[in-house]
């Protein structure tokens, strides 16, 4: 079973030609005396085979390549900016009017067809991918802004910016509680996050199915009252998930991860803002809409 984020169902960040991540097996030693390889101290170090990784020989030279939280932000910055500039750009070009509501609705299942393709694509890809990975964020953004202005124009004005900053204000606050220690990723905390994440996916695709064959809004769970519950939990595990992304880039650069590996990181964290925006817009829409 994968979670709803892609990079997270495939693996962390690489060890030389193999993977490593939260879904690796834990050390021999760590499993036999039933050490948490999440508590503070005893992870297994997943570059200790590299012999220019940060700490593991003495004397060894210092490394010039490895990954910093420089990267992972400055790669971040570049693929989410690119979604916001596809998004700016689907908003203003792509007319959402009653002569084009039907091309405009083609355009971003399109889109999000293509990225979600290309989220595969790079969730399985043994090495980062830049151009794809700036690729997938191009045709998310077609889609988000195509998204945006049609609940902006039809169901609730003002709804693309009121998700802007929920998704900001989740950001901020699950970094927060994660740097203050209020957040702990240990092994129960991933297994939960999981598993909460791939029941929601499943209830989502039996909603779904229901929908195309029975009509409507499926079993209900995307309007009314139980679209506002769906939409709170759907958001509490995009922050969850959130969490675990801090937790894998803070890993990797303790483990001195390759500096092409923050490609990967600002790939997981991209995901995930979207899930939460996707959510956060669909929350926005139903409290402020007909339903």
């Amino acid at each position: 079973m994968r979670s709803s984020n892609p990079v997270f169902s495939r693996r962390g960040f690489s060890r030389d030609n193999g993977h490593a991540g939260f879904n690796a097996a834990p050390q021999a030693g760590a499993a036999a005396t039933g050490a948490n390889p999440f508590a503070q101290g005893t992870a297994a170090n997943p570059y200790a085979t590299n012999p220019y990784a940060q700490g593991t020989q003495p004397g060894a030279p210092a490394r010039t390549d490895a990954m910093t939280i420089d990267d992972v932000v400055t790669r971040t910055a570049m693929t989410l900016g690119l979604v916001v500039v596809a998004a700016a750009i689907a908003w203003w070009v792509m007319p959402v009017d009653q002569a084009n509501l039907g091309s405009a609705y083609g355009v971003a299942i399109g889109a999000a067809i293509i990225g979600f393709v290309l989220s595969l694509v790079n969730s399985f890809k043994r090495r980062p991918s830049p151009p794809l990975i700036l690729l997938y964020a191009a045709f998310e953004g077609v889609f988000l802004g195509i998204v945006s202005n049609i609940v902006s124009v039809y169901v609730a004005p003002g709804a693309a910016m009121q998700a802007v900053l929920g998704t900001m204000a989740v950001f901020a606050g699950v970094l927060i509680a994660y740097r203050t220690g209020l957040i702990r990723v240990t092994r129960r905390f991933y297994g939960f996050v999981m598993a909460a994440a791939i029941g929601f996916m499943l209830l989502m695709m039996v909603n779904l199915l229901f929908a195309v064959f029975g009509g409507g809004d499926g079993l209900g769970f995307r309007s009314g009252a139980l679209g506002i519950i769906f939409g709170i939990v759907a958001i509490v595990i995009g922050a969850c998930i959130l969490a675990l992304n801090f937790k894998q880039v803070e890993d990797g650069i303790a483990y001195g991860a390759p500096r092409e590996e923050a490609w990967l990181a600002a790939f997981g964290l991209t995901v995930t803002l979207v899930w939460i925006y996707i959510e956060m817009l669909r929350l926005v829409a139903i409290l402020q809409g007909d339903d």
